[in-house]
Protein backbone atom coordinates (compact mmCIF):
# COMPACT_ATOMS: atom_id res chain seq x y z
CA UNK A 1 0.00 0.00 0.00
CA UNK A 2 1.53 3.27 -1.17
CA UNK A 3 1.85 6.35 1.00
CA UNK A 4 2.35 9.78 -0.60
CA UNK A 5 5.72 11.26 0.32
CA UNK A 6 6.56 13.63 -2.57
CA UNK A 7 5.19 17.00 -3.61
CA UNK A 8 4.34 15.84 -7.11
CA UNK A 9 2.31 12.89 -5.83
CA UNK A 10 0.49 15.17 -3.41
CA UNK A 11 -0.41 17.74 -6.07
CA UNK A 12 -1.63 15.02 -8.45
CA UNK A 13 -3.95 13.36 -5.94
CA UNK A 14 -5.28 16.68 -4.59
CA UNK A 15 -6.18 17.68 -8.15
CA UNK A 16 -8.15 14.45 -8.46
CA UNK A 17 -10.00 15.12 -5.19
CA UNK A 18 -10.81 18.64 -6.36
CA UNK A 19 -13.02 17.16 -9.12
CA UNK A 20 -15.23 15.35 -6.60
CA UNK A 21 -18.35 16.79 -4.94
CA UNK A 22 -17.09 15.57 -1.58
CA UNK A 23 -14.02 14.08 0.07
CA UNK A 24 -13.81 12.09 3.28
CA UNK A 25 -10.99 13.11 5.61
CA UNK A 26 -9.34 11.77 8.75
CA UNK A 27 -6.02 12.34 10.50
CA UNK A 28 -3.74 10.41 12.81
CA UNK A 29 -1.86 12.46 15.36
CA UNK A 30 -0.01 12.42 18.67
CA UNK A 31 -0.60 15.00 21.41
CA UNK A 32 0.15 13.33 24.74
CA UNK A 33 3.33 15.36 25.24
CA UNK A 34 2.48 18.55 23.32
CA UNK A 35 -0.03 21.39 23.45
CA UNK A 36 -0.58 21.32 19.70
CA UNK A 37 -1.34 17.93 18.11
CA UNK A 38 1.50 16.57 15.98
CA UNK A 39 0.06 15.55 12.60
CA UNK A 40 1.40 12.15 11.53
CA UNK A 41 -0.86 10.99 8.69
CA UNK A 42 -3.68 12.31 6.50
CA UNK A 43 -6.23 9.91 5.03
CA UNK A 44 -8.58 10.95 2.24
CA UNK A 45 -11.08 9.26 -0.05
CA UNK A 46 -13.68 10.06 -2.66
CA UNK A 47 -15.49 7.85 -5.19
CA UNK A 48 -12.74 6.32 -7.30
CA UNK A 49 -9.74 7.82 -5.47
CA UNK A 50 -7.98 7.28 -2.13
CA UNK A 51 -4.80 8.68 -0.59
CA UNK A 52 -2.58 8.32 2.45
CA UNK A 53 -0.41 11.42 2.84
CA UNK A 54 2.72 11.51 4.98
CA UNK A 55 3.02 15.04 6.44
CA UNK A 56 6.33 14.05 8.07
CA UNK A 57 8.00 13.28 4.73
CA UNK A 58 11.08 15.49 4.17
CA UNK A 59 10.34 18.57 2.07
CA UNK A 60 6.62 17.98 1.66
CA UNK A 61 4.45 21.13 1.60
CA UNK A 62 0.80 20.64 2.57
CA UNK A 63 -0.35 23.82 0.81
CA UNK A 64 -2.36 21.87 -1.85
CA UNK A 65 -4.15 19.99 0.92
CA UNK A 66 -5.06 23.22 2.72
CA UNK A 67 -6.30 24.71 -0.54
CA UNK A 68 -8.61 21.73 -0.96
CA UNK A 69 -9.86 22.19 2.60
CA UNK A 70 -10.84 25.76 1.67
CA UNK A 71 -12.42 24.79 -1.65
CA UNK A 72 -16.11 25.74 -1.31
CA UNK A 73 -17.07 23.39 -4.16
CA UNK A 74 -15.98 20.27 -2.25
CA UNK A 75 -17.73 19.10 0.92
CA UNK A 76 -15.27 17.87 3.53
CA UNK A 77 -16.67 14.85 5.39
CA UNK A 78 -15.31 13.99 8.85
CA UNK A 79 -16.44 11.81 11.72
CA UNK A 80 -16.16 13.67 15.05
CA UNK A 81 -14.47 16.54 13.24
CA UNK A 82 -13.38 18.84 16.05
CA UNK A 83 -9.82 17.54 16.57
CA UNK A 84 -9.17 17.15 12.85
CA UNK A 85 -10.32 20.72 12.23
CA UNK A 86 -8.17 21.94 15.12
CA UNK A 87 -5.09 20.42 13.45
CA UNK A 88 -5.92 21.96 10.07
CA UNK A 89 -6.57 25.33 11.70
CA UNK A 90 -3.27 25.27 13.59
CA UNK A 91 -1.13 24.21 10.62
CA UNK A 92 -2.99 25.91 7.77
CA UNK A 93 -4.60 28.87 9.54
CA UNK A 94 -7.99 28.04 8.03
CA UNK A 95 -11.23 26.29 8.89
CA UNK A 96 -12.32 23.65 6.34
CA UNK A 97 -15.59 24.61 4.66
CA UNK A 98 -18.14 23.32 3.86
CA UNK A 99 -18.02 20.51 6.43
CA UNK A 100 -20.26 17.51 7.13
CA UNK A 101 -19.72 15.70 10.44
CA UNK A 102 -21.16 12.19 10.30
CA UNK A 103 -21.23 11.88 14.09
CA UNK A 104 -23.54 14.89 14.37
CA UNK A 105 -25.61 13.70 11.41
CA UNK A 106 -25.90 10.24 12.95
CA UNK A 107 -27.35 11.71 16.16
CA UNK A 108 -29.89 13.66 14.12
CA UNK A 109 -30.75 10.46 12.24
CA UNK A 110 -31.35 8.46 15.41
CA UNK A 111 -28.15 6.43 15.70
CA UNK A 112 -27.74 7.34 19.38
CA UNK A 113 -25.58 9.73 21.42
CA UNK A 114 -22.02 10.29 20.14
CA UNK A 115 -21.93 7.08 18.10
CA UNK A 116 -18.38 5.90 17.33
CA UNK A 117 -17.12 5.52 13.78
CA UNK A 118 -16.80 1.73 13.91
CA UNK A 119 -20.32 1.40 15.36
CA UNK A 120 -21.73 3.63 12.64
CA UNK A 121 -19.93 1.74 9.88
CA UNK A 122 -21.27 -1.55 11.19
CA UNK A 123 -24.84 -0.25 11.39
CA UNK A 124 -24.77 1.32 7.92
CA UNK A 125 -22.60 -1.10 5.94
CA UNK A 126 -22.51 -4.26 8.06
CA UNK A 127 -18.69 -4.17 8.06
CA UNK A 128 -16.80 -4.94 11.29
CA UNK A 129 -13.66 -2.78 11.42
CA UNK A 130 -10.36 -3.90 12.92
CA UNK A 131 -9.44 -1.20 15.46
CA UNK A 132 -6.33 -2.90 16.88
CA UNK A 133 -4.00 -0.25 15.40
CA UNK A 134 -5.85 2.67 17.01
CA UNK A 135 -3.27 3.37 19.72
CA UNK A 136 -0.07 2.79 17.78
CA UNK A 137 2.67 5.43 17.56
CA UNK A 138 1.97 7.12 14.24
CA UNK A 139 5.29 8.97 14.29
CA UNK A 140 7.35 5.83 13.69
CA UNK A 141 8.47 5.18 10.14
CA UNK A 142 7.97 3.08 8.13
CA UNK A 143 4.30 2.56 8.91
CA UNK A 144 3.22 -1.07 8.64
CA UNK A 145 0.70 -2.36 6.11
CA UNK A 146 -1.62 -3.10 9.04
CA UNK A 147 -1.46 0.52 10.17
CA UNK A 148 -2.07 1.83 6.67
CA UNK A 149 -4.99 -0.55 6.10
CA UNK A 150 -6.54 0.58 9.38
CA UNK A 151 -6.00 4.25 8.52
CA UNK A 152 -7.48 3.97 5.04
CA UNK A 153 -10.57 2.18 6.38
CA UNK A 154 -11.31 5.31 8.39
CA UNK A 155 -12.16 7.17 5.17
CA UNK A 156 -13.18 4.56 2.59
CA UNK A 157 -16.20 3.31 4.57
CA UNK A 158 -17.00 6.92 5.40
CA UNK A 159 -18.07 7.41 1.77
CA UNK A 160 -20.99 5.00 2.12
CA UNK A 161 -21.83 6.33 5.59
CA UNK A 162 -21.95 9.91 4.28
CA UNK A 163 -24.13 9.02 1.31
CA UNK A 164 -26.50 7.07 3.55
CA UNK A 165 -26.85 9.86 6.13
CA UNK A 166 -27.13 12.59 3.50
CA UNK A 167 -29.95 10.72 1.78
CA UNK A 168 -31.77 10.13 5.07
CA UNK A 169 -31.47 13.79 6.08
CA UNK A 170 -32.87 14.92 2.74
CA UNK A 171 -35.66 12.35 2.90
CA UNK A 172 -36.64 13.48 6.41
CA UNK A 173 -36.18 17.19 5.56
CA UNK A 174 -33.53 17.55 8.27
CA UNK A 175 -30.50 18.67 6.29
CA UNK A 176 -30.88 22.19 7.69
CA UNK A 177 -30.61 20.76 11.23
CA UNK A 178 -27.09 19.51 10.51
CA UNK A 179 -26.22 22.69 8.60
CA UNK A 180 -26.94 24.74 11.74
CA UNK A 181 -24.63 22.52 13.77
CA UNK A 182 -21.88 22.83 11.16
CA UNK A 183 -21.94 26.62 11.48
CA UNK A 184 -20.90 26.25 15.12
CA UNK A 185 -18.36 23.54 14.33
CA UNK A 186 -16.69 25.70 11.69
CA UNK A 187 -16.63 28.90 13.71
CA UNK A 188 -13.09 30.27 14.03
CA UNK A 189 -13.70 31.15 17.68
CA UNK A 190 -14.14 27.44 18.43
CA UNK A 191 -10.47 26.79 17.61
CA UNK A 192 -8.81 30.08 18.52
CA UNK A 193 -9.82 30.85 22.12
CA UNK A 194 -8.13 33.87 23.67
CA UNK A 195 -5.77 33.04 26.57
CA UNK A 196 -7.65 35.55 28.73
CA UNK A 197 -10.67 33.24 28.49
CA UNK A 198 -8.73 30.16 29.63
CA UNK A 199 -10.13 30.43 33.16
CA UNK A 200 -13.59 29.57 31.86
CA UNK A 201 -12.55 25.97 31.31
CA UNK A 202 -11.80 25.60 35.03
CA UNK A 203 -14.62 24.36 37.24
CA UNK A 204 -14.30 26.04 40.61
CA UNK A 205 -16.55 28.01 42.92
CA UNK A 206 -14.86 31.17 44.11
CA UNK A 207 -15.93 33.25 47.08
CA UNK A 208 -14.18 36.57 46.44
CA UNK A 209 -13.50 38.78 43.39
CA UNK A 210 -9.77 38.83 44.25
CA UNK A 211 -9.67 35.05 44.00
CA UNK A 212 -11.21 35.26 40.54
CA UNK A 213 -8.70 37.94 39.53
CA UNK A 214 -5.79 35.68 40.49
CA UNK A 215 -7.39 32.67 38.84
CA UNK A 216 -7.92 34.54 35.58
CA UNK A 217 -4.37 35.89 35.51
CA UNK A 218 -2.72 32.56 36.32
CA UNK A 219 -4.89 30.61 33.86
CA UNK A 220 -4.03 33.08 31.08
CA UNK A 221 -0.32 32.86 31.95
CA UNK A 222 -0.44 29.06 31.87
CA UNK A 223 -2.24 29.09 28.51
CA UNK A 224 0.40 31.32 26.93
CA UNK A 225 3.25 29.29 28.44
CA UNK A 226 1.79 26.00 27.21
CA UNK A 227 1.30 27.33 23.70
CA UNK A 228 4.74 28.91 23.50
CA UNK A 229 6.52 25.84 24.86
CA UNK A 230 4.15 23.44 23.04
CA UNK A 231 3.53 21.32 26.11
CA UNK A 232 0.26 20.21 27.76
CA UNK A 233 -1.26 22.72 30.18
CA UNK A 234 -0.75 20.34 33.08
CA UNK A 235 2.97 20.22 32.32
CA UNK A 236 3.15 23.95 33.04
CA UNK A 237 0.82 24.01 36.04
CA UNK A 238 -1.91 21.61 37.09
CA UNK A 239 -5.49 22.75 37.59
CA UNK A 240 -5.35 21.98 41.30
CA UNK A 241 -2.35 24.28 41.66
CA UNK A 242 -4.24 27.14 39.99
CA UNK A 243 -7.12 26.67 42.41
CA UNK A 244 -4.80 26.68 45.43
CA UNK A 245 -2.88 29.72 44.19
CA UNK A 246 -6.16 31.61 43.69
CA UNK A 247 -7.19 30.85 47.25
CA UNK A 248 -3.84 31.23 49.05
CA UNK A 249 -2.43 34.05 46.89
CA UNK A 250 1.32 33.50 47.48
CA UNK A 251 3.38 36.67 47.07
CA UNK A 252 6.87 35.17 47.20
CA UNK A 253 8.79 31.93 46.65
CA UNK A 254 8.56 30.94 50.31
CA UNK A 255 4.77 31.18 50.28
CA UNK A 256 4.62 29.34 46.97
CA UNK A 257 6.74 26.51 48.37
CA UNK A 258 4.25 25.97 51.19
CA UNK A 259 1.45 25.06 48.80
CA UNK A 260 0.64 21.37 48.67
CA UNK A 261 0.17 21.34 44.89
CA UNK A 262 3.59 22.82 44.08
CA UNK A 263 6.42 20.39 43.43
CA UNK A 264 9.33 20.77 45.83
CA UNK A 265 12.00 23.07 44.44
CA UNK A 266 9.83 24.45 41.62
CA UNK A 267 9.43 27.73 43.52
CA UNK A 268 13.07 28.55 42.64
CA UNK A 269 12.56 28.19 38.89
CA UNK A 270 12.23 31.00 36.34
CA UNK A 271 8.66 29.85 35.64
CA UNK A 272 7.79 30.28 39.31
CA UNK A 273 9.24 33.79 39.27
CA UNK A 274 7.09 34.68 36.26
CA UNK A 275 4.05 33.19 37.96
CA UNK A 276 4.61 35.16 41.16
CA UNK A 277 4.88 38.36 39.15
CA UNK A 278 1.51 37.60 37.59
CA UNK A 279 -0.04 36.87 40.99
CA UNK A 280 1.31 40.09 42.53
CA UNK A 281 -0.01 42.14 39.62
CA UNK A 282 -3.47 40.69 40.16
CA UNK A 283 -3.29 41.38 43.89
CA UNK A 284 -2.51 45.05 43.21
CA UNK A 285 -5.71 45.64 41.22
CA UNK A 286 -7.95 48.33 42.72
CA UNK A 287 -11.24 47.05 44.07
CA UNK A 288 -13.24 48.78 41.35
CA UNK A 289 -11.23 46.90 38.69
CA UNK A 290 -11.73 43.43 40.15
CA UNK A 291 -13.81 41.04 38.04
CA UNK A 292 -17.30 40.23 39.16
CA UNK A 293 -17.98 36.69 40.31
CA UNK A 294 -20.06 34.74 37.78
CA UNK A 295 -23.65 34.47 38.88
CA UNK A 296 -24.53 30.99 40.02
CA UNK A 297 -27.79 29.91 38.48
CA UNK A 298 -30.25 29.32 41.30
CA UNK A 299 -33.31 27.40 40.25
CA UNK A 300 -36.52 28.58 41.92
CA UNK A 301 -37.83 26.28 44.60
CA UNK A 302 -39.91 23.45 43.21
CA UNK A 303 -38.42 23.42 39.69
CA UNK A 304 -36.52 20.15 40.20
CA UNK A 305 -39.77 18.19 39.79
CA UNK A 306 -40.57 20.21 36.65
CA UNK A 307 -37.12 19.38 35.29
CA UNK A 308 -37.75 15.67 35.80
CA UNK A 309 -41.02 15.98 33.90
CA UNK A 310 -39.23 17.80 31.08
CA UNK A 311 -36.70 14.97 30.88
CA UNK A 312 -39.56 12.53 30.34
CA UNK A 313 -40.90 14.82 27.60
CA UNK A 314 -37.43 15.01 26.05
CA UNK A 315 -37.18 11.24 25.85
CA UNK A 316 -40.68 11.01 24.40
CA UNK A 317 -39.94 13.61 21.72
CA UNK A 318 -36.54 12.07 20.93
CA UNK A 319 -38.09 8.62 20.48
CA UNK A 320 -40.91 9.99 18.34
CA UNK A 321 -38.58 12.00 16.10
CA UNK A 322 -35.84 9.36 15.96
CA UNK A 323 -33.24 11.78 17.29
CA UNK A 324 -30.66 11.35 20.05
CA UNK A 325 -31.98 13.11 23.17
CA UNK A 326 -28.51 14.57 23.78
CA UNK A 327 -28.60 16.54 20.56
CA UNK A 328 -31.99 18.09 21.40
CA UNK A 329 -31.26 19.39 24.90
CA UNK A 330 -28.61 19.16 27.60
CA UNK A 331 -29.27 18.78 31.33
CA UNK A 332 -28.52 22.48 31.75
CA UNK A 333 -31.04 23.30 29.01
CA UNK A 334 -33.68 21.30 30.86
CA UNK A 335 -32.97 22.97 34.21
CA UNK A 336 -33.10 26.44 32.68
CA UNK A 337 -36.36 25.77 30.82
CA UNK A 338 -37.91 24.40 34.02
CA UNK A 339 -36.94 27.63 35.82
CA UNK A 340 -37.41 30.24 33.10
CA UNK A 341 -39.76 28.71 30.54
CA UNK A 342 -39.56 30.05 27.00
CA UNK A 343 -37.32 32.93 28.17
CA UNK A 344 -34.46 30.49 28.80
CA UNK A 345 -31.54 31.47 26.56
CA UNK A 346 -30.26 27.95 25.86
CA UNK A 347 -29.59 26.03 22.61
CA UNK A 348 -32.78 23.99 23.02
CA UNK A 349 -34.77 27.21 22.64
CA UNK A 350 -33.14 28.28 19.36
CA UNK A 351 -33.17 27.16 15.75
CA UNK A 352 -34.32 23.70 14.77
CA UNK A 353 -34.14 22.47 18.37
CA UNK A 354 -36.88 24.92 19.33
CA UNK A 355 -39.03 23.67 16.47
CA UNK A 356 -38.64 20.06 17.58
CA UNK A 357 -38.49 20.32 21.38
CA UNK A 358 -38.28 23.86 22.77
CA UNK A 359 -41.79 24.97 21.86
CA UNK A 360 -43.33 21.77 23.20
CA UNK A 361 -41.30 22.11 26.41
CA UNK A 362 -42.53 25.69 26.82
CA UNK A 363 -46.13 24.57 26.44
CA UNK A 364 -45.62 21.90 29.08
CA UNK A 365 -44.18 24.50 31.49
CA UNK A 366 -47.17 26.80 30.82
CA UNK A 367 -49.58 23.97 31.55
CA UNK A 368 -50.94 23.79 28.02
CA UNK A 369 -49.66 20.22 27.60
CA UNK A 370 -49.54 17.26 29.96
CA UNK A 371 -48.16 13.73 30.00
CA UNK A 372 -49.98 10.52 30.72
CA UNK A 373 -49.19 6.84 30.83
CA UNK A 374 -51.20 4.96 28.22
CA UNK A 375 -50.68 1.36 27.16
CA UNK A 376 -47.24 1.34 28.73
CA UNK A 377 -46.21 4.42 26.75
CA UNK A 378 -45.84 8.12 27.60
CA UNK A 379 -48.35 10.20 25.66
CA UNK A 380 -48.44 14.01 25.31
CA UNK A 381 -51.88 15.59 25.26
CA UNK A 382 -53.39 19.06 25.42
CA UNK A 383 -55.00 20.19 28.64
CA UNK A 384 -58.52 21.52 28.57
Amino acid sequence: MQIITTQQELETVIAAFGKSAFVTVDTEFIRETTFWPELCLIQMAAPGVTALIDPLAPGIDLKPFFELMANEAVVKVFHAARQDIEIIFHLGDLIPHPVFDTQVAAMVCGFGDSVSYDQLVQKVTGTQLDKSSRFTDWRNRPLSDKQLTYALADVTHLIEVYEHLKAQLERDNRAHWVNEEMEVLTSRETYDPHPDDAWKRLKMRLRKPIELAVLQSVAAWREREARERNVPRGRVLKDDAIYEIAQQQPRDAAALARLRTIQKGWERSSSAAALLEIVNQALQLPKDQLPKLPKQHQAPEGTSAAAELLKVLLRQVADKEGVAAKVLASSDDIDRIAAEGEKADVPAMHGWRREVFGDIASRLVRGELALKFERRKIVVFETE
